[in-house]
């Protein structure tokens, strides 16, 4: 007998709502009673690029288990951030235990000036255009988490909006034109007109009846 095609079983991926990045993944142990207790743990930034982001941290035995608890972790500790014309609204500089990160904005077409995980998290948060500098330690795990302490404490500017409220506030596209259906004869003819740079051949006048002769003379 045939095989049934598996094609046809395939099911269709939902768009994610969140993009994920993983940041490192360390093997740590614990001693307890009975020896060693040897575990992986997983640091994970979600964002969906607009002005949400978040970060966590998950354990477990397995890598892939480790970093589906760090997933939803991050989905639990997500802020948004206020963005104005691709980039964050002030200058700002954070510490967190032996890491410093300091980001300043930038105008437009200057990319994403940073690296490691200060990069990751604010590319998934949608920043376009900004100038940062980690300073202190290189620990990517302290890194995230100045950068996102950062990001936390950015302030919103009374005066101005943020592009997602401009593009709540953008009008809707516009409905495309009807196009109007015509016969092939007349396509053809206006096709072969404007090859020649002649106007569209315009309708001829309804010729007029001969007058009828006058009447005979008696």
């Amino acid at each position: 007998m045939a095989r049934p095609n598996k094609k046809n079983f395939r099911r269709k991926k939902e768009p994610k709502e969140f993009e994920e990045e993983v940041i490192q993944i360390d093997r740590v142990t614990r001693v307890v009673k009975g020896g060693r207790r040897l575990r992986f743990r997983a640091t994970v930034i979600i964002g969906d690029k607009k002005n949400r982001v978040g970060y966590g941290i998950g354990k477990s035995t397995e890598v892939q288990s480790a970093i589906q608890k760090a997933v939803n972790k991050a989905k639990r500790n997500l802020i948004k951030i206020p963005i104005y014309k691709g980039t964050i609204p002030h200058t700002i500089q954070v510490k967190f235990k032996a890491a410093k990160v300091f980001l300043k904005p930038a105008s437009e077409g200057t990319g994403i000036i940073a690296g490691g995980a200060v990069r990751k998290m604010l590319d998934l948060a949608g920043v376009k255009n900004v100038l940062s500098k980690s300073l202190g330690s290189n620990n990517k795990l302290n890194t995230t988490k100045a950068t996102f302490k950062a990001l936390s404490q950015l302030r919103l500017r009374p005066n101005l909006e943020t592009d997602q409220e401009k593009a709540i506030k953008a009008p809707k596209e516009k409905s495309t034109p009807v196009v109007k259906k015509i016969s092939r004869k007349k396509a053809k003819e206006m096709v072969d007109a404007d090859k020649r740079g002649v106007k569209k051949p315009a309708k001829k006048p309804a010729e007029k009846k001969p007058e009828t002769s006058a009447k005979k003379s008696e």
